[in-house]
């Protein structure tokens, strides 16, 4: 769990250390807010160690006695800087505190401490806090924790065992010393992920798997929202116990009602609450009191209302997340799950789909009720689905999470209108799409503003186009349509992945089949080259007016034994990876029998993809099982070609993190600490300077002169032609503004080009950067920018005067891999001059791919970072050299305290 949920780091903007606070899911699946240690503690962590027997304020804190001893060890009063502290909090009892005490001659040193109640423990909630506590301790500076634990404290030593550090173990007479590095290494990353996974997947169960249902609201007036639900629930055949909960009625369909969730006898999992707005705070309160594990909160009102509804909603998060519940909505329509050991119809809509491999999560309510509708007509199945509305607690990082471990799920839709944390959802949609698909639509393609950006990556990183590549980043198929969305689903709910890009057609009409052709080159397939062997073999079935090329154009009078023979000559074609069958019902009577044949053919064990085009003909899809069926070809093509981008992207290796051992971080954050002592803002051209040379970044001679007979000794010393070019804070896109002048051969034209710069420049004019002139090697541009909303973003693409113009881009969101940033390079068509296009010679790519990285280590080391362009980049035979580059650093803004889920 690296990250934080609320603020920023004290050590950074924000100067108050009380602030730190987590929101967490335990493995239980409920939540645990955590927060920094106040003074005003003390008498609830007096608490917590009078709860502990004997036993354990001995295994805890050794030779001490008394609970009042444990507070002088584990103290509420601490400095903050020498001794820090966490506890984690249940419905504002603190349950749990941990510390770590700084060492004196070690300051990158700390001790650290745990306590957890005994009702809390075997729930994960020391992890959490080692988590949270390492969290702060990197950010202020510490890199290591040791540790006393007793030799009986078993569940202590696990916490470290199992974190995922590097722990290192010495027994002495009956303690054992612990020590590890806190470093997020791929070992934690991977430990932290497990831990996280399980932790979703507990907290979703209460909420699609529970055992008994409150519905607040319930309402004996059908037309009602409340009376729909709980109507839909009895008629889906809920599998648990249902409590219509309605002050006013004795009775809802027959089945007892009580006035407050309280008041009913057995537990409750799951809380439906369709009640007016003002009710709900009181709702809320009732359900926390009566133990409630999850709220489908349908009740509008809320966020979706302005700024009022929004601290409504605010206030609505911290009252669920005190007491640990889970909360889908709210303004949603609900939740379903059409298991049949749940049987589970929890929302107002009335259609209840049929039991599937497709799980669904959508924002908007409304769409929700036309989604399953057209599901229904389509044929589509789901396992789950789920509205989610506004959002604010469950989302989409908790859903698919959740459906990576749910066995009867393989598909996985979302419609999406926002992100939360996109950086989070990258991470983990990215995991987890390397086992079962994940298909969105992102409504908001169009640009609403543009970024009052000064750099060139900031000028070019639309909204639409970071979302794009981050999809692309974490392996998402992104559809331009809800039609395209149920399109790929049908598919990879019914067929294996193609193992390749090659397609083959067989078809009784040439129109479509060029059509389909057309289709799949537009999407990136080829049309396979048929063998010999198979085309020898249609020949000898096909009437000789019949295509035996692909595609195999069998003509109208093709029976369904010849459509049989055909589909298994190219299922058995080496050269073909997916097949098309294309079907116009010339004569109906014979629809049948080709539909059976192409049921048959699923059933061969070649790992091979089949879909089929019974053109025009609606009535077929969903018919034949498990082939989708596509209504018209290029649809059916459409959906092929995306299945097998999708399968590309899994067939490609992880990559990894580089670590690049020849970064001077120290002198990294001595340059960015000093410009931010100042304020900030543009690096001068020294500073930009040596910051990347820090890095490891290739950067042409320069040197700043100040006035022209300075520039006329630096270009002496570098060696002629030279390039000057202006230099000050307001001076950015310095070509645009004749603030350049290349290829200056001698003394004589290096002073000339000055003066002039001086004189046109005035006191904007901070200094005069002398550099070598480099012209050899194509140019290109790599960049980094801080978004508000994705985060530190990387950026790749065409470089010099045109960057803007060409928007020959691609971007990935920080950190990347080894093999992002070779993606990069692929999506971007101007790379093809790094290869040799047209006889040129090719340049270094690779020299590229290193830039990149160390970009990226830049941003690991310094986040202060906020702008930084490197164009161009002169790709050379062998190597790169930055020929312009700038940096902008500034103190990240602190986060709103808003209470956010951090895995």
């Amino acid at each position: 769990m690296s990250d934080l949920s609320n603020v920023a780091p004290a050590t950074a903007s924000n100067p108050n250390p009380t602030q730190w606070s987590w929101d967490v899911v335990l493995r239980t699946g409920s939540t645990l807010h955590i927060r920094a240690v106040r003074p005003n503690d003390a008498d609830g962590l007096l608490e917590l160690f009078r709860g502990l027997s004997p036993v354990a304020i001995k295994s805890r804190f050794f030779d001490m006695r008394s609970p009042e001893d444990a507070l002088l060890a584990s103290p509420a009063v601490v400095d903050y800087d020498d001794i820090f502290g966490i506890v984690g909090e249940i419905g504002g009892r603190i349950v749990a505190v941990a510390h770590w005490y700084r060492g004196r001659k070690h300051r990158d040193h700390a001790e650290a401490a745990f306590t957890v109640s005994e009702e809390m423990r075997g729930c994960g909630v020391g992890t959490r806090l080692l988590e949270c506590l390492a969290d702060v301790a990197r950010a202020s500076g510490i890199t290591t924790f040791t540790a006393e634990v007793m030799e009986s404290n078993r569940p202590m030593m696990d916490v470290f065992l199992d974190s995922g550090f590097a722990v290192e173990k010495r027994a002495v007479s009956g303690t054992v010393g612990v020590k590890f590095s806190l470093e997020e290494t791929a070992v934690f990353e991977e430990k932290a992920a497990e831990r996280d996974q399980k932790a979703a997947f507990a907290s979703m169960k209460s909420i699609f798997e529970p055992r008994s249902i409150a519905v607040v609201g319930a309402s004996t007036r059908r037309g009602q929202l409340g009376a729909e639900v709980f109507h839909n629930l009895i008629a889906a055949g809920f599998k648990g116990r249902l409590y219509p909960v309605n002050p006013a009625a004795e009775t809802v369909e027959y089945v007892p009602c009580f006035a407050r969730v309280s008041d009913i006898p057995g537990p409750v999992d799951l809380a439906i609450v369709v009640v007016p707005s003002e009710r709900v705070t009181d709702v809320v309160s009732d359900c926390v009191e009566k133990g409630v594990r999850a709220i489908v909160m349908i009740t509008a009102g809320f966020g979706e209302t302005g700024p009022s509804g929004k601290r409504r909603e605010e206030a609505l998060v911290e009252q669920v997340r005190a007491a640990g519940i889970r909360m889908v909505g709210p303004n949603c329509m609900g939740v379903l799950n059409t298991d049949p050991a749940v049987s589970m119809l929890g929302t107002f809509s009335s259609v209840f789909p049929t039991s599937g491999n497709i799980a669904m999560s959508t924002q908007s309510g409304a769409l929700g009720l036309a989604i399953l509708d057209y599901a229904r007509q389509i044929g589509v199945g789901f396992s789950t689905f789920v509205s989610v509305g506004n959002k604010a607690d469950v989302s989409g990082n908790d859903l698919i999470q959740y459906w990576a471990e749910d066995s009867r799920t393989q598909v996985m839709l979302l419609y999406l209108e926002s992100f939360g944390n996109p950086n989070k959802f990258g991470r983990i949609a990215r995991r987890v799409a390397h086992k079962k698909p994940i298909i969105a639509v992102k409504s908001g393609r169009s640009q609403a503003g543009a970024r009052a950006a000064s750099s060139h990556t900031g000028a070019l990183a639309t909204s639409d186009a970071i979302v794009n590549d981050l999809f692309r980043q974490a392996g998402i198929i992104r559809t331009n349509t809800l039609e395209e969305m149920f399109d790929v689903a049908q598919l990879l709910a019914l067929q294996p992945l193609p193992p390749g890009k090659r397609l083959g057609i067989v078809t009784n009409a040439g129109g479509p089949a060029i059509l389909a052709a057309d289709a799949a080159e537009a999407g990136g397939l080829t049309l396979a080259t048929l063998s010999e062997a198979t085309t020898t073999a249609l020949r000898s079935f096909l009437p000789a007016a019949a295509s035996v090329a692909n595609p195999v154009d069998m003509i109208a009078s093709a029976t369904a034994e010849q459509y049989e023979r055909a589909i298994e000559l190219l299922l058995a074609d080496d050269n073909v990876d997916s097949v098309m069958v294309i079907y116009i019902p010339v004569m109906p009577e014979h629809a049948e029998g080709v539909a059976s044949v192409i049921r048959r053919a699923s059933r061969t064990p070649r790992l091979k993809t089949i879909v089929a085009n019974f053109m025009g003909a609606q009535e077929w899809r969903g018919k034949l099982n498990p082939v989708p069926s596509f209504p018209f070809p290029e649809r059916a093509s459409s959906a092929l070609a995306m299945a097998s981008r999708y399968a590309e992207w899994r067939r490609k290796p992880v990559g990894t993190e580089q670590e690049l051992g020849d970064v001077d971080r120290e002198a990294l954050r001595a340059i960015v600490d000093r410009s931010l002592e100042g304020g900030g803002g543009w690096l001068e051209p020294a500073d930009a300077d040596a910051l990347l040379r820090a890095v490891g970044l290739p950067l042409v001679q320069t040197r700043v002169a100040h006035d022209a007979s300075e520039a006329v000794e630096i270009a002496d010393g570098i060696g002629y032609p030279v390039v000057l070019k202006a230099s000050g804070p307001s001076i950015l896109h310095k070509s645009d503004v004749g603030g350049v002048k290349l290829n200056l051969a001698d003394a004589g034209a290096v002073r000339s080009a000055a003066e002039e710069l001086e004189s046109k420049f005035g006191e904007a004019l901070s200094g005069i950067v002398v550099q070598a002139m480099i012209t050899a090697g194509p140019e290109v541009m790599i960049g980094a920018v801080h978004d508000p909303t994705f985060g530190h973003l990387l950026s790749y693409g065409a470089g010099g005067t045109l960057v803007e113009l060409l928007k020959d881009v691609a971007f990935r969101i920080h950190p990347v891999t080894d093999v992002d940033v070779a993606d990069m390079l692929d999506e971007v068509k101007t790379t093809r001059l790094l290869r040799g296009y047209r006889g040129s010679a090719p340049a270094d790519a690779s020299a590229v791919e290193d830039a990149l990285l160390r970009v990226s280590a830049l941003i690991e080391t310094c986040p202060e970072i906020a702008e930084l362009d490197v164009n161009p980049l002169k790709v050379l035979e062998k190597g790169a050299v930055a020929v312009d580059f700038r940096v902008r650093v500034e103190k990240p803004q602190p986060r709103k305290a808003t209470r956010r889920i951090a895995y």
